[in-house]
């Protein structure tokens, strides 16, 4: 007896027995052909694999070549930049320590910040002109590595880099300015008035001795336009008593001393220490403003999908939660400020990964197949 599995099986027809076939019976009598094979996965693989791209052939010469000279271009622009960042370094300075000047007169302190070692405000100088240089050249630099990368991509692949450097570059500077005048207001004033309330000290009162008068100064919200040697005040805008003395040169010359308010701990911060939490924070909120681009490519590479995102919502803001009390003080309004935005920048994520599929970016892909670049 035959095997019912070679019985079942229908052999595939030659093309001249099918027209001996249509010669003899009808076309409809024709057995159809058998479905090919699927192709396996090895097969499937090799067909999915990017193509070369025939019009961007180099040399190992001409890419060493090419990147030397791209190197060069972007150490000449940060040195560019870095000029102008030394000229303008002592407003951004005061740009940097504004914030913490407004919180110390909020509280009736002294805004005047310290430095503790001879070359701290220089260094912490260089120190922002290092960083405003490289940031305002950012984008010099990036020019430069796309113009070195751009000619061995495909057009379809440009489209990706071409769309998430420029929104990338938008979020980080949208997170600078958020910090700057959102959540920095709002520290501030914590940590000032917690330092300025933490230990207070109340000093003992007791009535004047005999023939003992109190000594009075003028309170000014401004220095004196000419004041004379000998002339003392108190500003209460700096928070600082006053005393014009006459130099040896005959000029006239203020010196000052910061007052506070009669507490255990005077609280003075430093200039460096105040530059390099602030450089920490921006960055922080440089990193997670930065969501929307981590979902793209999360959805672009095909590890999540926007059913999936949609569906770990609540699990998303517990995680968003968390990044907020640790880069925050420890209340929840700040708390809340921070948490507002990563959410809506998750959900952004989420709009923009439903706008623009991998599939839509990529769709030119089928007419570069043959090496040729895409139009548009």
């Amino acid at each position: 007896m035959d095997d019912p599995s070679e019985s079942s099986s229908v052999p595939a027809i030659r093309p001249e027995d099918r027209r001996a076939i249509m010669d003899r019976d009808p076309p409809s009598a024709i057995p159809p052909d058998p479905p090919p094979p699927p192709p396996s996965i090895v097969e499937a693989r090799l067909a999915m694999r990017r193509p070369p791209n025939t019009q961007a052939v180099m040399s190992l010469g001409d890419h060493l070549e090419e990147l030397r000279t791209r190197f060069i271009h972007a150490i000449v622009g940060i040195m560019v930049f870095f000029l102008v960042s030394l000229y303008f370094g002592p407003t951004i300075l005061n740009w940097l320590i504004w914030p913490v000047q407004r919180a110390l007169r909020a509280e009736g302190l002294s805004p005047t910040m310290l430095a503790t070692g001879m070359f701290e405000t220089f260094f912490t100088y260089l120190k922002i002109s290092t960083v405003a240089a490289i940031l305002l050249g950012f984008p010099w630099i990036l020019w430069q590595v796309w113009k070195f990368v751009a000619p061995g991509l495909y057009r379809y692949e440009q489209r990706f880099v071409t769309m998430l450097l420029p929104m990338s570059l938008i979020l980080a500077i949208l997170s600078t300015l958020f910090l700057y005048f959102v959540v920095l207001p709002v520290m501030l004033h914590f940590f000032v008035h917690f330092g300025a309330t933490v230990s207070p000290e109340k000093a003992a009162v007791a009535p004047l001795p005999a023939n003992v008068s109190l000594l009075s100064l003028p309170v000014l919200t401004a220095d004196p336009p000419a004041p004379k040697p000998g002339d003392a005040w108190f500003n209460s805008e700096m928070k600082e008593l006053r005393l014009a003395l006459a130099t040896p040169s005959g000029a006239i010359s203020i010196y000052s001393t910061a007052l506070s308010t009669s507490t255990g701990i005077v609280l003075q911060p430093r200039i460096q220490e105040w530059v390099d939490s602030f450089l920490g924070l921006a960055l922080a909120f440089a990193a997670g403003f930065q969501l929307p681009v981590v979902v793209l490519l999360l959805g672009w590479v095909g590890i999540v999908t926007p059913a999936f995102l949609s569906q770990y919502r609540k699990h998303a803001l517990f995680v968003i939660a968390v990044i907020a009390a640790l880069l925050t003080p420890p209340d929840p309004v700040s708390m809340i400020i921070l948490m507002v935005p990563l959410w809506l920048l998750y959900e952004f994520g989420i709009v923009m990964l439903r706008i623009f599929p991998a599939s839509k970016l990529a769709a030119s892909r089928g007419r570069e197949r043959d090496g040729e670049p895409a139009e548009g």
